[in-house]
């Protein structure tokens, strides 16, 4: 993506100035994010082909999912919007003695730099979420579809449509009128503003009922596999860093959501649910 005036078609201008502050790169190391990085990892590695499978991250950030799996062998080709990420995931090779990943660059979602049938496993961990209408959703699972060879995997990840509820009762957010707003309209239609920029109300994005994510997959023309939930309750903790920083509390937190992870009535409490599809022979 050359003209940088075609961001503002795949993100709200209210999305890149949130991701232009540069905290997007420590959210997974810190809080629950440490819960939501070690179960990605986890479903990754469970689904994934072994290397040195092609593996399109798109919208991957700066490449912290990225630079993991070029560890492992894996050729890896990282796409986000937010010129800042690919900023950062090229300092941080420099930075490393990590593996260096195939290519970096600034991309849309819907309309990827790859030849057909040509690669075995393709990331959605962010795109979902910022593409707030479903025809802009549907054309990024397209696109996925297209580059994907015949048996390769999408990993699709939605916000859940209860996410917000959830964070404003643990946080506290529900005394804020504001925030109750925000939560009512979410609930209604999926659709979570932020309008007065509120550091801790999140950005324009839209948040997924688990129903939703498979038709959307299924309509793109992959074929549904199964949603999991990725952190499950356990963001929900409020002693979380007790549990996280005690090994032994730790796995049976892991062992816990993992018990839970396919279980429909309980996948809305999930922050974050992936869907896994395949490319089937047409």
């Amino acid at each position: 993506m050359s003209d940088l005036s075609e961001l503002h078609n795949l993100l709200s201008d209210e999305a890149l100035t949130y991701y232009a502050s540069g905290q997007e790169q420590e959210r997974l190391s810190r809080g629950t994010g440490l819960l939501e990085l070690a179960r990605t990892q986890e479903l990754l590695s469970r689904y994934l082909p072994p290397p040195p499978a092609v593996i399109f991250d798109v919208g991957g950030g700066s490449g912290i999912y990225s630079y993991w799996l070029a560890q492992q062998g894996y050729e890896v080709h990282l796409i986000d919007a937010v010129p800042l990420h690919i900023e950062q995931a090229r300092a941080f090779f420099s930075s490393s003695t990590g593996y260096p990943l195939a290519s970096l660059a600034v991309g849309d979602a819907r309309q990827l730099n790859r030849a057909d049938d040509s690669v075995d496993a393709v990331l959605l961990l962010g795109p979902l979420y910022h593409l707030t209408e479903r025809t802009q959703r549907l054309a990024a699972l397209r696109e996925a579809y297209r580059i994907l060879k015949t048996g390769g995997l999408v990993f699709a990840v939605g916000i859940s449509r209860f996410a917000s509820t959830l964070d404003g009762l643990l946080q506290g957010y529900l005394d804020d009128p504001e925030f109750v707003g925000i939560v009512q309209r979410v609930l209604a239609d999926g659709q979570h503003r932020n309008p007065n920029n509120h550091p801790g109300y999140f950005t324009t994005a839209f948040f997924h009922h688990p129903e939703e994510l498979k038709a959307e997959v299924e309509e793109a023309g992959l074929h549904y596999e199964r949603t999991l939930a990725i952190e499950g309750p356990g963001w929900l903790l409020q002693n979380f860093s007790e549990h996280w920083n005690e090994l032994g509390r730790r796995e049976r937190l892991l062992e816990a959501v993992r018990w839970l992870e396919s279980e429909p009535s309980t996948l809305g409490m999930s922050a974050h649910i992936m869907t896994v599809a395949r490319k089937n022979a047409v």
